[in-house]
């Protein structure tokens, strides 16, 4: 019996020297147990992440859906008799209903016009806002048409109003003149009217009463029977609708939707990089496991030390990247060539609006054949209405024999007051509409003279048509610099700063809002600060102002850019956003250094409760859509180079790369955002270009 379990035990003994655990073995237990830890804290946070953001998706989606119900309930209970302009039985109904109304007096037509107009900038919005694939070719036609005739029989009616009122015009004359003058005003229009009843050659200046607006006549019309009309819309009814979709243009809606489907992938895109790069790790750590087992001498040394081999093919998700930036780019070619590239496109003195831009609304500036007036007549008032209604006076006459005598029509100097609403940074060129070839032309018009200070503007005109005051639409890029900065949980500044101007522009949720304007370094009030508009609506609101700072894809045939290339571009923005909570962006000089497939720009941690410093200190970072470094070299360096800050790595992606130097508690507030704030972020910094365009 003894004998036996000496046996065991020596059995035992020898087993367990077979089963030692070595430091090397006891190191890589600890590692794995360590690294199987983190990887299941990894999963579980990277499952909340993607479970909160879809939930936070579906909320967005619900909340848009009940915006959509509120407002068509706010629609129903209001009983206005306003038309769902985007529903055709509606506004035809409406449009039929109101050409049917007649005897409209000119304060009856502008007060209906409040509700045209808005019905107009709807239909607008529902173009400009609605995803291309969520709109039918019959929807855009519908839309444009309704469009199209809400403008022409709003217009009718003004010429219908003015000619009722000039009916009456000899019992509105003016004790003093003998001749008859009348202004409206109103925050969408503006109506001046003279009638001509003394028909003195001497009268020949006309200066309608405490306005500065006026005429200087000619005899000839100071001794006809005419009426002058200056109807000042606020608006552009006259230039073309720029169309949504062309044949030539199908391919840039791609770039609409590939933005919003990365703004959308963005929480995805990062927990997929987290994921990468913890993969990148584990396979560095075994590495370095592998080092160490290799000097204890254990295990097959040359199975273990065998590197992982990176995948030589690009994978489908950067496949697909390029093929849309490609697409982009071929987009944009194409663009160009059918448009602005073309030899020859534009006739002589026509107006690029690729280069130009309409400011102020325009002025339809008509000479009127005074209609018959009425006559009292045993207490009657007796008037002829003509059956082809009010004539416009033809000046200068047509004929061969009156055109001879040329002196006897010369130009008629035109005064304006420019709209107050509206910037210009440098004197305001005239151009006129010339009705028949449908384009906006700057013959025709001479002496044009402005004064800033009182903003008012004189020109001679040849013959009266409708005229608009124009300005270089890039006249403000590129831009000098600028910044983003968080100023609270979804909600961040963007400032701009250009030649002329610094615009403060706060972004929340889906709004956006002008915080204030710089005018060669003063400060300088317009009616849309603190107005919190969504973005398109804000884009549209700051271009009507003058305030243009949106490039097009045509831009750059205008202004001298720093090109980058658009995937580099969508990437940089769309990470930008994600980390705008809790970081600040700026420019940098070096940005220009770079080629097209790389961006710098400066980046700092920036949390709400720190206190705003003179000299913050940033980090100068390197983008190239797939890779970030963090540059040795600084704002103040004399010289630009792509050496690797010392102690820093290169990473897939932004947020990686704050990472290294960000704290806790930035990163922590950098998943706060909803992706309604992201988006919109997203949205303006893709709308601005900065990176290019700066």
């Amino acid at each position: 019996m003894l004998i036996t379990f000496l046996k065991v035990v020596t059995f035992i003994k020898s087993g367990s020297k077979k089963k030692k655990i070595t430091k090397a073995d006891r190191l890589k237990q600890i590692q794995e147990e360590e690294e199987k830890r983190q990887k299941e804290e990894e999963e579980a946070r990277v499952k909340y992440e993607k479970e909160e953001m879809e939930r936070l998706e579906m909320q967005r989606i619900e909340n848009e859906k009940l915006q959509k119900l509120e407002a068509k309930w706010k629609h129903y209970i209001q009983c206005d008799g306003s038309p769902d302009p985007s529903i055709a039985q509606e506004i035809n109904t409406f449009i039929t209903l109101w050409k049917e109304e007649t005897n409209e007096t000119l304060e009856e037509v502008i007060e209906k016009s409040k509700l045209v107009l808005n019905l107009i900038e709807k239909l607008k919005l529902i173009l400009l806002e609605t995803p291309p694939y969520d709109l039918q070719g019959k929807n855009i036609i519908q839309y444009q048409g309704s469009i199209l005739e809400l403008q022409e029989l709003l217009h009718l009616k003004f010429n219908r109003a003015t000619e009722i009122l000039l009916r009456q015009a000899s019992t509105l004359a003016d004790l003093d003149s003998g001749n008859m003058e009348k202004v409206i005003r109103d925050e969408s229009v503006t109506l001046y009217i003279w009638a001509n009843l003394k028909k003195n050659p001497r009268h020949r200046s006309i200066r309608f009463s405490e306005t500065q607006t006026g005429f200087e006549i000619p005899r000839i019309l100071a001794t006809s029977d005419i009426a002058l009309r200056l109807l000042h819309t606020h608006y552009d009814h006259v230039t073309p609708l720029s169309p949504v979709l062309t044949p030539s243009q199908e391919n840039i809606s791609i770039i609409t939707d590939f933005v919003k489907e990365e703004v959308k992938s963005v929480p995805t895109a990062v927990s997929k990089d987290l994921q990468e790069e913890k993969k990148q790790q584990e396979n560095e750590s075994n590495s370095v496991h592998e080092e160490e087992t290799k000097a204890e001498g254990q295990g097959d040394v040359e199975e273990q030390m065998c590197p992982v081999q990176e995948e030589p093919e690009t994978t489908k998700y950067e496949m697909e990247m390029k093929l849309i930036s490609e697409t982009v780019l071929a987009a944009q070619e194409l663009l160009l060539e059918n448009a602005c590239e073309k030899p020859n496109f534009f006739e002589e003195n026509e107006v690029d609006l690729c280069q130009f831009t309409t400011l102020g609304g325009v002025y339809h500036l008509d000479i009127l054949e005074l209609p018959p007036q009425c006559k009292p007549m045993k207490g009657w008032m007796i008037v002829e209405i003509l059956k082809e209604g009010l004539q416009k006076y033809t000046y200068p006459p047509e004929t061969a024999e009156d055109l001879e005598a040329e002196n006897a029509f010369p130009p008629i100097e035109v005064t304006l007051e420019v709209h107050e609403n509206v910037i210009f940074f440098e004197n305001p060129m005239v151009a006129r509409w010339d009705a028949e070839g449908k384009h906006w032309k700057t013959d025709g018009i001479s002496n044009v003279s402005y004064k800033p200070e009182e903003r008012l503007i004189t020109f001679n005109l040849e013959t009266f048509c409708p005229v608009t005051l124009i300005q270089d639409a890039h006249i403000n890029m590129p831009y000098q610099s600028w910044e983003l900065r968080p100023l609270d949980v979804n909600k961040v500044l963007l400032t701009v700063t250009t030649v002329f101007t610094e615009l403060q522009i706060q972004i929340k949720e889906n709004l956006c809002m002008l915080a204030s304007i710089k005018v060669n370094n003063k400060n300088h009030s317009t009616i849309l600060e603190e107005k919190w508009m969504t973005p398109v609506s804000f884009i549209i609101a700051l271009k009507k102002a003058g305030l243009n700072i949106f490039p097009t894809g045509h831009s750059h045939l205008y202004v001298v850019i720093n090109y980058k290339h658009p995937l580099v571009e969508v990437k940089a923005y769309r990470q930008m956003a994600l980390l705008s909570s809790a970081f600040a962006f700026c420019w940098s000089k070096w940005n220009t250094a770079c080629d097209s497939k790389k961006a710098i720009f400066q980046v700092r941690e920036h949390l709400l409760k720190e206190e705003p410093t003179q000299n913050p200190n940033w980090t100068l970072l390197m983008f190239s859509g797939d890779r970030a470094q963090s540059l040795k070299i600084n704002e103040s360096s004399d010289a630009f180079s792509e050496v690797l800050k010392e102690e820093t790595e290169f990473h897939s992606t932004l947020y990686h790369m704050v990472k290294d130097f960000a704290s806790q508690e930035a990163m922590r507030a950098v998943r706060r955002p909803s992706c309604q704030f992201v988006d919109s972020v997203c949205h303006m910094l893709l709308s601005t270009r900065l990176l290019s365009f700066s």
